[in-house]
């Protein structure tokens, strides 16, 4: 048997998020994950938002591990892997109630996060939310010593990387109409950032 894939963090983080989650998210339809990594959040969030359809999406080089995780926990409310590179593949040809992204802004480059906000911005409905869960810094400072050290570790691992600021993701998010509603801090120095789509632009 296969090994399926596991993240100890998405683990530990995934009741704080669901606990916001089931606040934040609407009650019924389809909400878009960009960036599932071992689709555990996909699986452990569609078995207690029983009315959503949960769409995970993953790059091509990680979309097998995903799909794999996916076939093998995943229930009815579970859509198939979709692969999604925010940059370089074309996005689903709907619309969404929902986005949500966890720990994806610290990895990509800065024009991957640019085309993150850009799609999500064209496929979500007027009005709806794109929560983005991870660790940034607050008027260009980290939040704790921890996440300094993490910020070396990934610039010394790729220089592209790196906790991104919140005023820089506000002021982006906000030239693709979608405002910051709420900063939502959680467990080990993370946020949630929820940021909703503008009815005037859909």
């Amino acid at each position: 048997m296969t090994k399926l894939p596991h993240s100890s963090a998405a683990e530990r983080n995934r009741q704080p998020i669901l606990d916001q989650l089931q606040i934040l998210l609407p009650a019924s339809g389809t909400v878009l994950e960009i960036g599932s990594g071992t689709g555990q959040h996909a699986v452990f969030f569609s078995r207690h938002l029983s009315d959503l359809l949960w769409q995970p999406s993953e790059t091509g080089a990680n979309l097998k591990e995903l799909a794999a995780s996916i076939g093998a926990q995943g229930g009815q409310r579970v859509l198939p892997a979709l692969c999604l590179d925010v940059l370089h593949d074309p996005w689903p040809g709907q619309s969404y109630v929902a986005a949500y992204s966890a720990n994806t802004a610290h990895i990509m480059a800065c024009e991957a996060v640019v085309a993150m906000f850009a799609g999500v911005a064209k496929h979500l409905l007027a009005g709806a939310r794109f929560c983005l869960y991870g660790p940034f810094n607050i008027d260009g400072c980290f939040t704790s010593p921890g996440n300094a050290k993490f910020d070396a570790q990934l610039r010394a691992q790729n220089p592209c990387m790196g906790i991104r600021d919140l005023e820089a993701m506000t002021s982006l998010a906000t030239k693709y109409q979608l405002q910051l509603e709420q900063k939502l801090a959680m467990p080990a120095n993370n946020f949630i950032l929820v940021f909703a789509r503008n009815d005037a632009d859909n």
